[in-house]
């Protein structure tokens, strides 16, 4: 029985930073992406920018699901190294963006909430998904 209390302890824990992970990357997205994210997802319907923060939280999911899968023994120190590749994680896929919007015309951001679809958005959509493909791979 106490096997299951500790489960139920350490799942709670790791799920309660996942899910704080998850909204810092609604944060990311949100900040790199002009207008409220909200709003142009659940208001105006926008595909392109529901694909972009979609792929977010898919990358950042499998990070963590990486980190959980391949924890430490130390629940501490798997704890701490959960929310480290974790955050590690957002911030190269900021700095993905970042380089994208650098190396391609116009402003990245405004492309990806245009209500007009573009393959930007799959290429930005690809971006988050392989960058988190190294981080996860970086954690095993």
């Amino acid at each position: 029985m106490s096997d299951i209390v500790n489960g139920l302890g350490r799942a709670t824990a790791y799920g309660a930073l996942g899910l704080l992970l998850l909204v810092l990357g609604i944060v990311l997205v949100d900040l790199l992406t002009p207008g409220k994210l909200g709003r142009q997802i659940w208001e105006e319907r926008n595909r392109n920018a529901a694909l972009v923060l979609s792929s977010a939280l898919l990358g950042i999911g499998g990070i963590v699901f990486t980190s959980i899968w391949t924890t430490y023994e130390d629940f501490g120190k798997g704890l701490v190294s959960t929310a480290v590749f974790g955050l590690l994680g957002l911030v190269m896929m900021a700095v993905a963006f970042l380089v994208v919007d650098l190396i391609t015309p116009g402003r990245l951001g405004s492309t990806l909430v245009d209500p007009e679809p573009h393959p930007a958005v799959w290429v930005t959509a690809s971006c988050n998904l392989a960058v988190s493909a190294v981080v996860s791979a970086s954690i095993a």
